[in-house]
């Protein structure tokens, strides 16, 4: 499919690890504590992997601490000092800030994976049965629409949400301005900028809005989880590629972890949840919430990436996210909803 892309070979990859207390007690041998911090989203997912790779001999007798939350807040507090040995974070940038700090190393994204561990893309969740026929991009501007979308200060779903809202007019023939012109309008919607993407979706479910801007394994989890709602696949969206990494001191482990979920156990799990897997061969059977069990990710007609079309994440961190001078910092700022 398109939006696999990851080399099979790293199925050769596997190795093993756990996670948190809740997975259950070792049955011989020393406890190894490791540290995960974490954007809010994958925490389930995480769980999960965790409990497949308790059963293991490597992964028996290790046990996590974990945070979760807005992923640019979870990389500030890792740099302030909060312990973790593994991070999972929602964009590279965030990893990067610990790379700056002296915490993660410079090599941490040149193997085959490029440092991404789970995938998705952007989607538009909606009321159930769609009752404001949203289809695409240019239905989210239309007056009296009301938009849920994260805080891009504060959250990486947010920056992957605006990421897609502009560049799915450069890629659909726009000029840059016509799609700066058109995130002003998204964002004249907005009705409700909380902290994180997990934040965005309890307020959604709560009733705030008739869009709520998304992971599309946040709408799967959720409809898991028994809300109702329903999600488009616009025509033109961005692949999300959520980046993981070791620390520099951590505990051995924390690798054997990190190349236990790049395996088709882990991303198993993932898909469970509702990420896309980043390698081929992975069993896409019994995927609950998903609209189409025979097809539960979807190929998208026009998927944009970060490589393909924004060069790559240092550059559009500064174009698009840079506190004084940021495209999108600039609109936020300008329609007076900046937090």
């Amino acid at each position: 499919m398109k939006w696999r892309t990851r080399a099979t070979a790293a199925l050769a990859l596997v190795a093993g690890l756990a996670l948190s207390a809740c997975t259950g007690s070792p049955s011989s041998g020393d406890t190894v504590t490791l540290h995960i911090v974490g954007f809010a989203v994958p925490e389930a997912a995480n769980k999960a992997i965790a409990a497949e790779w308790n059963k293991t001999e490597e992964g028996r007798n290790v046990r996590f601490e974990t945070s979760y939350g807005a992923s640019g807040d979870q990389s500030r507090a890792v740099v302030n000092g909060l312990k973790a040995d593994y991070v999972h974070f929602s964009v590279t940038s965030d990893v990067t800030r610990l790379v700056d700090a002296g915490l993660v190393d410079e090599s941490w994204d040149d193997g085959w994976n490029k440092g991404i561990v789970s995938s998705s893309i952007v989607v538009f969740a909606v009321r159930p049965g769609n009752p404001k026929n949203i289809r695409d991009w240019d239905d989210l501007i239309q007056p009296g629409i009301e938009i849920v979308t994260p805080n891009p200060a504060s959250s990486g779903a947010a920056r992957w949400n605006a990421l897609a809202a502009w560049g799915q007019v450069v890629a659909n023939g726009g000029t840059e301005e016509e799609a700066t012109e058109y995130l002003t309008k998204l964002f004249a919607n907005v009705v409700s900028l909380p902290g994180s993407g997990r934040d965005a979706t309890t307020s959604f479910l709560s009733g705030t809005g008739d869009v709520l801007l998304a992971y599309e394994n946040e709408v799967i989890l959720a409809t898991q989880n028994g809300e109702e709602l329903d999600w488009v696949v616009p025509d033109t969206t961005i692949l999300i590629e959520n980046p993981g990494a070791v620390l520099k001191d951590a505990h051995p482990k924390a690798t054997e972890w990190l190349n236990f979920v790049l395996g088709p156990v882990g991303q198993r799990q993932f898909a469970l949840k509702g990420f896309r897997p980043i390698i081929d061969g992975v069993d896409l059977s019994g995927i609950e919430g998903v609209k189409d069990p025979n097809n539960p990710f979807p190929e998208v007609e026009n998927l944009l990436t970060v490589e393909k079309d924004f060069e790559s994440w240092e550059a559009l961190s500064t174009k698009f996210f840079d506190d004084e001078d940021g495209i999108v910092v600039k609109v936020i700022a300008e329609s007076g909803k900046a937090q």
